[in-house]
């Protein structure tokens, strides 16, 4: 009698309550049908990982790029996705991939990366996997945030939820190192973002004291060089009035006075390297540098490069006015000057739609089972693609793989968060193409 009036009821309940009716724990019957998938599917994508990671993609080895490329194009095209190789050579890099989904629901904008830093003459290269636990290079940033895609992906399919979902997928070549010139290399992505309703981008999961965070906020990250003058002569006379103080005296300045003057919320300004001298040189890519001199002459040139990070354009314009007076104050017969590279990261400012979104996933977190996420201290968080779209369309990060050690030799994930992050992103995605709550 029981069975005969749960039909009845059946035949009775409107189609659109049907498909709105939900499990034990808050998710509907579709959203249920992902979570399975992706369980179901879970040796699959650790095998997809493996094989991304066990092809070197160094931002620098552009073939290698291009063969990640193709792997994730193999992956893209069996969902029904029209994917497009946009070559980059005219910024000294690989390209990007582009696959898009077209459907009538919003556009959500995904992101995520195929380079690491891991170039091919390092020797750290292959995936190593104890447990649940997997080390290789780029295994979490982004390899295994592009596998976090896949299988989000294909759950949506496999729950009859892509069909209808309007997706761009767009992953750089060069995210660790990015092309110029910045204008060229980062056009196609800002266009995307200004395109779509929303933008998720897969950067690993911040993960503290085993709970789970959302990113809302990044920095911007910025190079700068800076270059002092002094006349140089017999160290007798350092002091006086025809001699003055020396490059390395005013380049000691200034660095002293951006660490006393400059400190505030958010805002961090990192000198890398140093070097003074008679003479003192920085190669052309920044990166070394060589000096000379003996302790009875006075320098003619001090050299220091760093970098700014800012969690606002504003913050960033007024601190970069502040460096340049603290410069402007020379000491005697000494000069300096302030020389901010071109391109570099934006902020992905925090912003109350950026707020809103973390609570449509904690809405999913909540209708999954999983538990609530605060929001991330950005301060705590690099520089990410999001920067290049955050101004135009509201944006979520974070939403990779958990892990650790990024960018070093040991970098390792959790292969169990592949698990919970396809499943949360899945009926995310799902939910904000489609409009429903």
């Amino acid at each position: 009698m029981r069975l005969i009036l749960a039909a009845l009821l059946l035949l009775l309940t409107p189609a659109a309550a049907l498909a709105q009716s939900t499990t034990g724990n808050g998710a509907t019957p579709a959203e249920q049908t992902m979570m399975r998938t992706v369980e179901r599917e879970h040796h699959r994508h650790i095998a997809l990982l493996e094989r991304m990671v066990n092809q070197n993609s160094g931002t620098l080895n552009l073939e290698g790029v291009r063969v990640v490329g193709d792997m994730v194009r193999a992956e893209l095209e069996s969902l029904g996705f029209e994917v497009r190789w946009v070559d980059m050579t005219e910024t000294g890099r690989a390209g990007h991939l582009i696959a898009t989904h077209a459907g009538p629901g919003r556009n959500i904008l995904l992101i995520g990366h195929l380079d690491t830093v891991f170039e091919a003459d390092n020797p750290f290269q292959r995936f190593v996997r104890d447990g649940a636990r997997a080390t290789g290079p780029g295994i979490g940033d982004d390899k295994g945030g592009i596998a976090v895609i896949i299988a989000a992906l294909r759950a949506m399919r496999a729950a009859g939820k892509l069909d209808d979902a309007n997706i761009t997928v767009f992953l750089t070549g060069d995210e660790e190192r990015i092309g110029s010139p910045v204008a060229v290399a980062r056009r196609d992505l800002i266009e995307a973002g200004r395109a779509a309703a929303y933008a998720l981008e897969f950067e690993n999961l911040a993960v503290e004291d085993g709970a789970d965070f959302g990113t809302i906020a990044r920095r911007s990250a910025a190079n700068w060089t800076l270059t002092a003058t002094g006349r140089t002569g017999h160290s007798s006379g350092v002091f006086n009035d025809a001699l003055g103080y020396g490059a390395i005296y005013e380049l000691a300045r200034i660095l002293d006075g951006f660490r006393r003057d400059l400190p505030e919320p958010n805002l961090t300004y990192n000198v890398g390297v140093v070097a003074g001298g008679t003479p003192a040189a920085i190669d052309t890519e920044g990166f070394n540098v060589t000096a000379s001199g003996k302790t009875n002459i006075v320098a003619s040139t001090a050299i220091a490069r760093g970098d700014l990070r800012t969690l606002t354009r504003e913050q960033d314009e007024r601190v970069r006015g502040r460096m340049q007076a603290i410069v402007d104050d020379h000491l005697p017969r000494t000069g300096a000057e302030l020389v901010f590279a071109e391109g570099g990261y934006p902020p992905m400012a925090p912003t109350e739609g950026n707020r809103a979104l973390l609570a449509r996933l904690n809405d999913v977190n909540r209708d999954l089972g999983l538990p609530q996420m605060s929001e991330y201290d950005p301060a705590r968080r690099g520089a990410a693609d999001s920067g290049f779209v955050a101004e135009d369309v509201d944006t979520l990060g974070g939403l990779g793989i958990a892990g650790g050690n990024a960018h070093a030799d040991g970098e390792w994930v959790d292969l169990d968060s592949l698990v919970r992050q396809a499943q949360r992103a899945a009926v995310l995605i799902s939910r904000l193409s489609l409009g429903t709550e």
